[in-house]
């Protein structure tokens, strides 16, 4: 079994890295979509988000996602605390997984050393694009404001560990075609594993 974080900040292209390999045949483990799927199920983080957040932040018609993020991207003890909360979740649910699916796996995280994430992959691939493409692409997709976009870039700058062995980079600029080196990557790691 071989585990591959996808990683790259808001706005790099990491989900259309993602959406290739799935659709390329290769399970692909999204920690946001997870994230927000053990959030809804979960009594525990209801009680967690309260406590973080106060009352508002659960209400019965579900969680005011929008209410905690502007109180999370905006206050660094609050983020660190609902981190702490969701991120051990996540972790346990893509451990399960992974067991289930064997072979190569890969999994999208924004936050790789953060979450915890880098103690359970063999390798990373690294999506980059420039700042300035990133701050247009997230501005547009989700109709955020400039500072509202820099703000969420600088509350998730991306670090990798320097106990992980295997980097690889992947340009996402628009003027670097992704699928040819996508296709390139996956024949290294498959080398790696014959090596």
């Amino acid at each position: 079994m071989k585990r591959i974080a996808i990683v790259g900040g808001i706005g790099s292209g990491k989900s259309v890295v993602s959406r290739l390999l799935s659709l390329m045949g290769y399970p692909v483990y999204d920690c946001d979509s997870n994230a927000k799927r053990l959030m809804d199920e979960s009594e525990a983080i209801h009680r967690g988000l309260v406590d973080i957040f106060g009352p508002r932040a659960v209400t019965p018609d579900g969680i005011d996602r929008a209410y905690i993020a502007s109180i999370a991207f905006n206050d660094a003890e609050k983020l660190s605390r609902l981190n702490a909360l969701v991120h051990p979740a996540v972790l346990h649910d893509f451990d399960s997984w992974a067991q289930r699916n064997g072979g190569t796996v890969f999994v999208e995280t924004a936050i790789l050393a953060e979450s915890g994430m880098s103690k359970s992959v063999d390798a990373v691939w690294s999506v980059e694009a420039p700042l300035e493409i990133r701050v247009e692409r997230v501005m547009a997709r989700n109709a955020m404001s400039r500072e509202d976009v820099l703000r969420r870039i600088s509350s998730q700058a991306a670090t990798i560990p320097d106990e992980i062995p295997s980097v690889t980079h992947l340009t996402n600029d628009g003027r670097h075609a992704l699928i040819p080196q996508i296709v390139a990557a996956i024949r290294r790691e498959s080398q790696k594993r014959r090596n």
